[in-house]
């Protein structure tokens, strides 16, 4: 489900602020904006000569993205756009204030650009941001908000390139790559601070890591975050250091691209981008009949079908059932005679998953399910109605293994609930409940036997996904 707040805020500043209007260059086109992930490039330093050369460095960064996993797995779910800003002059600030190396290391510059970009953010020569600290960012944060929301307010995430061959980059709300020799690179690995909350795997000094996707101070492998993970792909527990603060936390992997340049994200992290991806936007395209544009005076056999936005190679997987009874697995399209219709209402359901060999969902706390109903009302030999409508969930479940207190949540964009049926391996139900959205479920599962459970989610008498329980 794409998120819509910072839309919000953009249109907010479009209305206090003089529009600023841009020339807006796709570099990307996969599909509707509004079912697409899609990433903006901001040029800084650029001068209006010089914007070509941006759209250039632009498509180079996006065709770069694009031959990495997971993004080339995914290419079709994302959208590239590039806005042509141009500066009054080329290049960045070099105040040579930086206190981790012998200024000045490069040559003490000043330039006039729109964003402000500056080398030596926070007192780092490498850290290139739009402002030297906080205070002096705020200016130039309003005015990459305002173009964004004059020209493309419906940007997921907003990447600046700025024109300098200096070594430099920055993650956070805009991540920022100077045009060194490695910018591609650099880019990458800002994107995914930005879009996908990854931390660095080098050691990024005390009090700047957090528990997060790739990073922990959970050493137990039964109940580390990438639990599923270990011992396959070179994943496993690696401390961040060998004393101090950098002892207590750590990475899942000893090369990973947010540890080095020019080296694939490890499978911990592309799980987790993956997962970001999914809640972004739903693999369902498409779908017909839908209630835009209904069949008029349907007649059999009739017709539905998927439009999904397939990941290369496909790894989705679709379940099709009618009136509960499963009818056709992994097509895209279905023919129902009316001798397959019950007299009233039926049900035609699909339900979508991912089943990508870099998502490990057994025991993972969180699974994306995307589901399409048709509400078919037969009667007399006809259709009288057809009502359609698609959803996404985002099931969790959590801790697990676990002891005592089991915890289920799940996200919805529909006014719904969710009924768990908790079975054993021998098919008994052992405990029932009912999710409603947003609402954390707890139960005691105390009084359990040790071992291993199955929780099957159903919405609407039609089951979405199962998923493994493990009792200590």
């Amino acid at each position: 489900m794409k998120h819509y707040f910072t839309v919000i805020v953009c249109i907010m500043y479009s209305v206090f602020c003089t529009a600023q209007v841009f020339e807006v260059e796709t570099i990307k086109y996969e599909g509707d904006d509004s079912k697409r992930i899609n990433l903006v490039i901001l040029g800084d330093g650029y001068q209006t000569s010089e914007l070509d050369r941006f759209v250039t460095d632009a498509t180079s960064f996006s065709n770069e993205l694009f031959s990495q996993s997971p993004f080339l797995e995914y290419k079709d779910y994302f959208n590239v756009y590039a806005i042509k800003v141009p500066s009054d002059e080329s290049g960045a600030d070099h105040p040579a204030t930086a206190t981790d190396v012998n200024e000045p290391l490069t040559p003490i510059t000043t330039a006039d650009t729109y964003f402000n970009s500056t080398f030596d953010g926070f007192g780092f020569h490498r850290l290139l941001f739009y402002g030297i600290d906080w205070p002096s960012s705020n200016v130039a944060r309003s005015k990459i908000i305002s173009v964004l929301a004059d020209n493309f307010p419906a940007y997921d995430s907003a990447l600046i390139l700025v024109n300098s061959t200096v070594y430099g980059g920055s993650g956070g709300e805009f991540p920022i790559s100077s045009m060194a020799a490695s910018a591609n690179e650099i880019a990458i690995h800002e994107l995914g601070h930005s879009l996908f909350n990854l931390l660095d795997e080098y050691y990024p000094g005390d009090g700047r890591l957090r528990e997060d996707i790739n990073a922990t101070r959970e050493s137990d492998p039964n109940e580390i975050k990438w639990k599923n993970w270990v011992g396959s792909n070179n994943v496993n527990i690696y401390p961040y250091g060998t004393s101090g603060e950098a002892a207590t936390w750590n990475r899942p992997h000893q090369n990973c691209k947010m540890r080095y340049l020019g080296t694939p994200f490890c499978s911990v992290c592309k799980e987790g981008m993956i997962e970001k991806i999914h809640d972004l936007v739903s693999p369902v395209d498409t779908f017909s009949p839908n209630n835009d544009t209904p069949v008029a005076n349907p007649t059999f056999p009739l017709d539905f079908e998927l439009s999904l936005i397939k990941p290369s190679p496909n790894t989705l997987e679709s379940v099709w059932t009618l009136n509960r009874i499963n009818i056709a697995n992994n097509v895209d399209t279905v023919s129902l005679l009316d001798t397959d219709l019950i007299e009233g209402n039926n049900t035609l359901t699909s339900v979508i998953t991912d089943n990508s060999p870099m998502l490990r969902v057994d025991n993972h706390d969180t699974v994306h399910v995307n589901t399409v109903t048709w509400t078919i009302n037969y009667s007399a030999l006809s259709i009288d109605t057809i009502d359609a409508q698609s959803n996404s969930y985002n099931i969790a479940l959590y801790p697990n293994p676990a002891n005592s207190i089991l915890n289920f949540k799940f996200e919805s964009n529909r006014d719904t609930t969710v009924k768990v049926n908790i079975m054993s391996l021998d098919g008994k139900q052992i405990q029932s409940l009912t999710l409603t959205p947003y609402q954390v479920k707890e139960i005691d599962i105390s009084n359990f036997s040790s071992g291993i459970y199955v929780a099957n989610f159903y919405a609407n008498n039609t089951r979405l996904t199962s998923k493994k329980i493990i009792k200590n």
